[in-house]
């Protein structure tokens, strides 16, 4: 992924009454961002995605491997049957389907706010603070 640039506001349908409406369900959250630019002030519940994590994984599994492809080999799957191995491979799982889960809304840079999967704000790490842009966005439109 790329660096982040400014701001971007990608909006579709009415999702004020989401953010600020008690009665209403509360909007789905995701933030995708990398190890590099961490998402700071998220509320609870919110998924955050790191889309390095799969190459962070995989140089975890590897390391210490030897060259030889053989021994190598034999070296994983004697780490795969142990108890951590589940664990690790959850996360490895994990990280996986937050790689898809960005592509399937075609998210472009990082860090990026996703509301209800349908509005983005690109380069905001402080999620607190996308979710008042959003808020402030949408009141905005709805005066038009």
């Amino acid at each position: 992924m790329e660096r982040p640039h400014p701001r971007r506001w990608l909006p579709a349908f009415a999702l004020s009454a989401c953010l600020t409406s008690p009665a209403l369900a509360e909007p789905a959250i995701e933030v995708f961002t990398t190890a590099g630019e961490p998402a700071v002030n998220v509320p609870s519940g919110v998924a955050v995605i790191e889309l390095d994590a799969p190459g962070r994984l995989d140089a975890e599994l590897s390391q210490d491997l030897p060259a030889d492809p053989e021994l190598a080999e034999s070296m994983m799957r004697e780490r795969m049957a142990t108890p951590e191995w589940q664990e690790v491979a959850d996360r490895y799982a994990d990280s996986y389907l937050g790689l898809a889960r960005a592509w399937q809304l075609g998210v472009e840079k990082v860090p990026v706010v996703v509301i209800d999967g349908r509005y983005v704000i690109y380069g905001q790490p402080d999620v607190a603070e996308a979710l008042r842009e959003a808020d402030h966005l949408l009141e905005q439109e709805g005066r038009r």
